[in-house]
């Protein structure tokens, strides 16, 4: 029992603000006006999200060691929840919101708010910069919200 409490990672400074941030995210999700998008599009979107972030996590931070997050020698809760829930959350709220109309008015305003999550992350000093910079964080978000989710719904829904 020891152990499974050491590896939470509870110690890790600036922990409170992804336990936070995640916790928001994922209930603003669950609880906001479903307005263009299905459980169905939500339950897909969570699993490759939560995939895709995982796998990013594992290349990124892990195998090119570019930045950490909390104790780098452990997956401590606040990198479980940060992983599993902020990318996820934050992607199925901009494709609830997304129209052919303010794709890009969002797609601005959605990598606004993760890279404030990720500033606050670094501001904390809960996540470290080693070789990762800003600007690879704006245009891999960019993609994301720009190119990448709406893709990846019209995937889901055959458009």
């Amino acid at each position: 029992m020891q152990q499974f409490i050491e590896n939470l990672d509870l110690g890790a400074k600036g922990l409170w603000f992804p336990v936070t941030a995640s916790i928001l995210f994922a209930l603003t999700a669950l609880i906001i006006p479903k307005k263009n998008i299905s459980w169905r599009e939500i339950y897909i979107t969570f699993g490759i999200v939560g995939f895709v972030t995982w796998f990013s996590d594992g290349l990124i931070a892990r195998e090119l060691d570019l930045f950490d997050i909390g104790d780098p020698n452990k997956a401590g809760i606040g990198d479980v929840l940060s992983y599993t829930f902020i990318p996820t959350s934050l992607a199925i709220l901009y494709l609830n919101y997304l129209t052919k109309n303010n794709k890009w008015k969002l797609t601005l305003c959605f990598t606004l708010i993760a890279l404030l999550i990720e500033f606050g992350m670094v501001y904390v000093e809960y996540l470290k910069f080693k070789g990762w910079n800003w600007l690879v964080s704006i245009i891999v978000f960019l993609l994301a919200f720009g190119f990448l989710l709406p893709i990846h719904i019209k995937l889901i829904r055959k458009e």
